[in-house]
């Protein structure tokens, strides 16, 4: 990536993550961030996708993991030493996998509870309740309910207002299409291509469905078993034969394509060799 580390909002340096000390997860995993863009982080389930944003936001010792080598720097400061709460207010937002939200609260009072990031920082601006409601106008229809009648799709929504509130420079989005149906999982990434582009929100987003993942990104990475495999411009991703094969899930007659053929699989990724 020609990017100087000026335009760059993170840097993922050739870290390896080990769970319970002995179980190593990621192995010399590099990536990064240019400010103002998607970049999507794909690959098959145990690839370690999750593994890497919990890094980045530093919730791997809720966990048992260990950053055990390599560094993550933020804007340009690292941030080995910085708590999660105090990334959060630096301006990391990660958007965790399972619609984390406070099931026995209201949708208003989610939003509200996420005021906390603001707490002390420099430069923050009040909580804007409208503009997440202007992104998703379900929740304004619904913000004197329970989070926890939401639907799948409205609880997600929420999850990414929640991360709005705190004013992020980047977004961390762990598998927001998981268990939506596919209108709403439409819906969801249009949006976040709008929060995108009309609020240069840097976004690093895991997403198992490659193909619409890659439809908003800039620029991606696959990973498979804790290290990147190929990286490039998305649209170069998403044309290439072999990724779409695999991770788009057709092949070259345009049939859907399965990895129960393992040994033919490994023939065919040549970017292993």
């Amino acid at each position: 990536m020609s990017t100087s580390p000026a335009d760059l909002v993170l840097e993922v340096n050739n870290i390896e993550v080990v769970y319970n000390k002995v179980v190593q997860a990621l192995r010399g995993l590099s990536l990064a961030v240019p400010r103002g863009e998607i970049v999507a982080l794909l690959g098959s389930n145990g690839a370690g996708k999750s593994t890497t944003l919990k890094a980045i936001s530093n919730l791997l010792p809720l966990e048992d993991g260990l950053l055990a080598s390599g560094s993550i720097r933020f804007q340009g400061q690292d941030t080995a030493r910085l708590a999660p709460q105090q990334l959060v207010r630096h301006g990391v937002s990660h958007v965790m996998e399972g619609r984390h939200v406070f099931e026995d609260l209201t949708v208003e009072e989610n939003l509200v509870a996420s005021t906390y990031a603001l707490t002390g920082r420099a430069n923050a601006g009040k909580p804007d309740f409208d503009l997440v409601y202007e992104y998703f106008p379900r929740l304004h229809e619904r913000r004197t309910g329970l989070a926890g009648y939401l639907s799948g799709g409205e609880q997600q929504m929420l999850a990414i207002g929640r991360a709005l509130i705190a004013q992020p420079t980047l977004m961390l989005l762990d598998e927001p299409s998981l268990g939506i149906s596919p209108k709403l999982t439409e819906d969801i990434f249009t949006i976040i291509a709008r929060i995108n582009a009309e609020r240069g929100t840097s976004m690093l987003l895991v997403e198992q469905n490659a193909t619409v993942a890659l439809a908003v990104a800039h620029r991606g990475y696959i990973m498979e078993g804790g290290k990147i495999v190929i990286d490039g411009p998305a649209e170069r991703l998403a044309s290439d034969a072999d990724v779409r094969e695999f991770y788009l899930g057709m092949g070259g007659g345009g049939e859907a394509k399965s990895f129960k053929h393992l040994k033919h699989y490994k023939r065919r990724k040549r970017w292993l060799s």
